[in-house]
This record gives structure tokens, C-alpha cells and sequence, in this order.
């Protein structure tokens, strides 16, 4: 059974982190901003052609979706270095999991998960077939989370450097790759009538991996880069 007290821990860090990058805007803001132009330049670089936008548009959003996250994985516990609060937590005699979880995790609400509440709106900018609509919500409700999970564990590592951003997408962009296969596949399956349940399945298998371990990773990081 779950201790209450790391519940409570949780739902503090949760609510602080989410206040907080309310306050400062571009933390949430920059990510959607990105996602909005960078999909708006398609339809100006391919052409207007409906039926090529819509071939090339699961492609195009998750990767440009990917490309946003990655944007904003920096920013995780960048905040909390600056101020020092982060050499506090790790002091804290609080356990580092349950912390690291909610940081994460309020990372993902402010980011990933805008992104994909948007999704359908840029899709209809591409022309993407309503068929493709709710399996791209829903995959990038699972690859997002998976990916702000594994975006966390590059940001740890690279805290501590002034420029870390370079090193950071060189760590974490192969370990996208597998989501963004499954996830773009879920949606051209769905578009050709196929099943997409299986790849959905395995999004759902990677964002439980990742909630699980990447915490464990992420911790162990945070005090290297911290011990430097």
C-alpha cells in the first residue's frame, strides 16, 4: 500500500513545479510556440497538395512533437540549479525518487501534454484524416511522457554545464527513436484502417518503463553532476 507521506511529497512537488512554470511562461510556452511554426512551414515547404500533406503529416508531427520535447527537456531541473533549491533537495532527508517523479512529471503537464491536446489542430493544418485524429492524441499522450522520462535523465547528466544543450540532444535523441517509430506508425495504421492498438500497447510498455526506472537514472545523475 502507498505511503500517504510520499503521496503528500509528491502532490507538493507536483504543485510547486506546476505554479512555478506558470509564473515564468516560457517554459511552456516556447515548446508550443516551436510546435505551431515549425508544422505551419510544411504546407509552405512541400506545397498545398492535400494528399501529400496527409501522407507525410504523422511523419511530420511526431517528429516535430519530439523535437519540442527535446527543446524543453533542458529546462527540468535547470531552474532548480540556478537557485540551489536542487543541492537542497538532494540534502533533504526526503528520498530523491518520489521528487524526481513529480519534477518529471510536472514537466510532462506543462509540456508534453499541451502538445498533444494540440495535436488535431496542426493535423488539420496538414490534412490528416480524421481517422488519425485520436490515435495521434493518444500516442502522444504515452511518447511524450515516455519522453520527458528519458529527456530527464540527459538533463541530469548535463546540469551542471553552462552549454549542456548540445551533449543533452546527443544523449537522449537515440533513445527517441523507438517511440517515435512506434508512435508514427500508430497513426499511419490507423489512417490506412489497420489495427493500431499494438503500437499504442507498446508506447503504454514505454511509458511504464520509463516512470518506473528512469527516476532511479535520473537520481543516480543528478548526484554525479552535482558531486562534480
Amino acid at each position: 500500500m502507498a505511503d500517504p507521506g510520499l503521496i503528500s511529497l509528491v502532490y507538493a512537488v507536483l504543485r510547486r513545479d506546476v505554479v512555478a512554470s506558470l509564473r515564468r511562461g516560457n517554459e511552456w510556452s516556447n515548446p508550443l510556440v516551436f510546435f505551431v511554426m515549425v508544422c505551419s512551414l510544411f504546407p509552405l515547404g512541400i506545397g498545398p497538395q492535400a494528399d501529400r500533406l496527409a501522407e507525410l503529416a504523422p511523419g511530420i508531427l511526431w517528429v516535430v512533437a519530439l523535437l519540442a520535447s527535446l527543446l524543453a527537456s533542458d529546462s527540468v531541473f535547470r531552474g532548480d540549479f540556478d537557485d540551489a533549491s536542487l543541492e537542497q533537495m538532494l540534502l533533504s532527508p526526503q528520498p530523491l525518487y518520489p521528487q524526481v517523479l513529480a519534477k518529471t512529471l510536472a514537466h510532462w503537464l506543462m509540456t508534453g501534454l499541451p502538445l498533444s491536446l494540440l495535436s488535431p489542430l496542426l493535423g488539420g493544418l496538414l490534412h490528416l484524416p480524421v481517422e488519425g485524429m485520436l490515435p495521434l492524441m493518444a500516442s502522444l499522450i504515452l511518447g511524450t511522457c515516455a519522453l520527458s522520462f528519458v529527456g530527464a535523465i540527459g538533463a541530469a547528466l548535463t546540469v551542471g554545464l553552462r552549454k549542456g544543450g548540445l551533449l543533452l540532444s546527443l544523449i537522449v535523441l537515440p533513445l527517441y527513436v523507438p517511440v517515435l517509430i512506434f508512435g508514427s506508425s500508430a497513426v499511419k495504421t490507423a489512417i490506412e484502417g489497420g489495427v493500431y492498438l499494438p503500437q499504442l500497447a507498446m508506447l503504454g510498455v514505454f511509458f511504464l518503463v520509463a516512470t518506473a526506472l528512469a527516476p532511479l537514472a535520473i537520481s543516480g545523475a543528478l548526484r554525479i553532476s552535482l558531486d562534480q
